[in-house]
């Protein structure tokens, strides 16, 4: 079983993912932010560092994602905390337009290569509560995060999910609080439940 936690920086990815591979005793496989050298910079002058943002992340999250069809390196169910065409989504929203041709050329001949998730749990949520959950978890490059660049992110993830043609959950975040309400919590887990059975994604 391969589940993945999708949605906007600031969401909950990492928390609901970690919740999720120790309810199925899966491993954990969670995506490469802070050791981006590029990172920091890019929110600072992302005209400038847009493009080596992008081919960052996009080699490295091809590489963690290449192990899971590699027999022996992952024992079983798999949950991560993103889903390879993030990326797309991103360099889409932050390149210019030679910048992203030479990108999508990248991205083309790497993204066939990855095994397909059984279910992706789409979380959604506001600018505003982004905004919030973002600024508790205090990471120092993200100070300077906008509602609007937030605003802009959420519409693209919209739009790629409403035509996504893999299997899907889409969950209003804003609706649990799942890392403060052990309740919320269970509802959501219980929600990802249906839905892998739904799908025939979880056997036994």
């Amino acid at each position: 079983m391969y589940v993945v936690v999708e949605g906007p920086i600031g969401v909950g990815k990492t928390s609901l993912a970690g919740r999720l591979a120790a309810r199925y005793g899966a491993e954990l496989n969670l995506e490469v932010v802070e050791e981006n050298p590029f990172l920091a910079r890019f929110y600072e002058a992302p005209e400038v560092y847009a493009f080596q943002v992008q081919v960052f992340f996009l080699l490295s999250r091809f590489k963690q994602l290449s192990a899971l069809a590699q027999p022996g390196l992952w024992s079983g169910h798999v949950v991560s905390d993103y889903l390879f065409d993030k990326d797309f989504i991103f360099a889409a929203m932050n390149l210019r337009e030679a910048e992203f041709a030479l990108y999508k050329d990248l991205y083309a001949h790497l993204s066939p290569r990855l095994p397909t998730p059984d279910l992706v749990v789409y979380l959604r949520a506001e600018p505003g509560l982004l905004l919030s959950r973002i600024e508790k978890r205090g990471r120092p490059f993200e100070r300077a995060m906008q509602a609007a660049y937030l605003a802009e992110l959420t519409a693209r993830y919209d739009e790629y999910f409403r035509t996504y043609p893999g299997r899907l959950l889409m969950v209003d975040a804003s609706g649990y609080d799942f890392v403060g309400s052990a309740q919320d919590e269970q509802a959501i887990l219980g929600r990802v439940d249906e839905a892998l059975r739904a799908e025939g994604a979880v056997r036994g």
